[in-house]
């Protein structure tokens, strides 16, 4: 084997290692829906408030969209509901401690338009805790 051979086979290598690498970012849900978040996969990644919970399994649904509608009405971040309330923005999971939370679900503009209401375009994480 010559030294071009096995430069190549080497830089082969590590476009592979790196592109294995940054495939898997974040930690999966072990639900067979990746838009839910489980008491199990809660307890899994030790975190301590359903804010981090989602950073770790959904970081990509935390970031801001934009304008979501011509009027203005519609948040851009995501709305959050504890146990069917509407109580605020994504900051609120702050305040949630993960150790009561039984599940959160993440909904993208289009179903959460279409199940929250209009006023959702930015998306909605549900939450509904243990109690």
């Amino acid at each position: 084997m010559n030294k071009k051979e096995v430069g190549t086979r080497a830089v082969v290598g590590l476009v592979l290692c790196l592109t294995t690498a940054c495939a898997h970012s974040g930690v999966k849900p072990s639900t067979a829906s990746p838009d839910v978040i489980t008491e199990d996969d809660i307890a899994r990644i030790h975190v301590r408030t359903a804010y981090d919970a989602v950073v770790r399994i959904h970081a990509n649904f935390l970031t801001r969209r934009g304008s979501t509608s011509l009027l203005g009405t519609s948040s851009p971040v995501p709305n959050v509901y504890l146990d069917d309330v509407f109580i605020g923005t994504v900051n609120e999971l702050k305040n949630i401690q993960a150790n009561d939370v039984a599940s959160i679900r993440v909904y993208p503009a289009g179903q959460s338009a279409t199940r929250f209401g209009a006023g959702n375009m930015g998306g909605v994480i549900e939450v509904y805790t243990k109690h």
